[in-house]
């Protein structure tokens, strides 16, 4: 295997191991992908630095949303990342920002943006659809026809 290739394969496993240890909770394993875990939340202009930042972000949407998964649909390699189209779902038990849950189900498609130095895995960016999200949980008034193909 040429050092790209087997550069791309570690990428790749790392990047899988960290999403789905965080579908198991096992929040330790999936810090550890990061030598200082770094996650930017475009959607909400978020910057989570470090282990206990992103941490509290985990523990926080998972008291929200317990059920919350994430499911890869697709994996494509930059030069300096992999980049991941995954479905994003949950149930909205918990309350995030003081709203009361809507025991309402959500399913969304995000892209994650995984940045890597070499093989070490330097940050988290991920873009998402909140609107789709806050339609599809009662939470947003908006026509149906904005709350996506889900």
């Amino acid at each position: 295997m040429t050092e790209s290739k087997a550069l791309r394969a570690l990428r790749e496993a790392i990047v899988l191991e960290h999403m789905e240890c965080q579908n198991d909770f096992d929040f330790d394993t999936s810090l550890n992908a990061f030598p200082h875990p770094r996650y930017e939340i475009m959607a909400s202009g978020q910057v989570l630095d470090g282990v206990d930042e992103v941490r509290a972000y985990w523990q926080r949407t998972r008291d929200t949303f317990p059920d919350q998964r994430s499911k890869v649909i697709e994996l494509h390699h930059a030069d300096d990342a992999v980049v991941v189209e995954f479905e994003l779902s949950g149930t909205h038990l918990g309350s995030l920002l003081g709203e009361q849950p809507t025991n309402k189900t959500f399913k969304v498609r995000m892209v994650g943006f995984f940045l890597f130095e070499k093989d070490v895995l330097i940050c988290e960016r991920v873009y998402g659809d909140t609107t789709t999200v806050m339609q599809q949980l009662g939470l947003l008034n908006a026509p149906d026809e904005y709350a996506g193909p889900y």
